[in-house]
């Protein structure tokens, strides 16, 4: 994905461009300019790896919507655990995997959810065994 990467930012010239495995987000203040670089994109896509983007996940919206991008909503001022990411979290919870989930919650705004985290972990410490 290296090419597409020089592709994106040396070819079509855009500078907000951020991509980590297969996800990608281009940021612009002009919605008329992502409509207008995506056939471009699928084209680089399938004519030099095969690759066809999603149809239900290619989104066009306004950044006060926020950005769904690796398990975050990232907002102008604050990021959030995804709905479905925390409650993916909340139902594997175990004593040994909470150190990770709570990694997880200190890249958000996730106070109320660590203190619920915090509170399943007490609850599990005072279970008999």
């Amino acid at each position: 994905m290296d090419a597409f990467d020089h592709f994106i930012k040396d070819e079509l010239r855009i500078h907000c461009y951020i991509r980590y495995t297969d996800d990608a987000v281009i940021l612009s203040d002009d919605p008329a300019q992502l409509r207008w670089l995506l056939p471009f994109i699928e084209q680089w896509l399938w004519h030099e790896r095969r690759l066809l983007l999603h149809p239900n996940k290619v989104e066009i919206r306004k950044l006060s919507q926020g950005v769904d991008f690796l398990g975050y909503v990232t907002l102008p001022h604050y990021r959030v655990l995804r709905t479905k990411t925390k409650r993916r979290m909340f139902k594997r919870v175990t004593l040994e995997n909470i150190p990770s989930y709570g990694g997880l919650l200190e890249q958000s705004e996730g106070h109320e959810l660590s203190i619920r985290l915090s509170r399943i972990l007490d609850f599990q410490c005072q279970r008999p065994s």
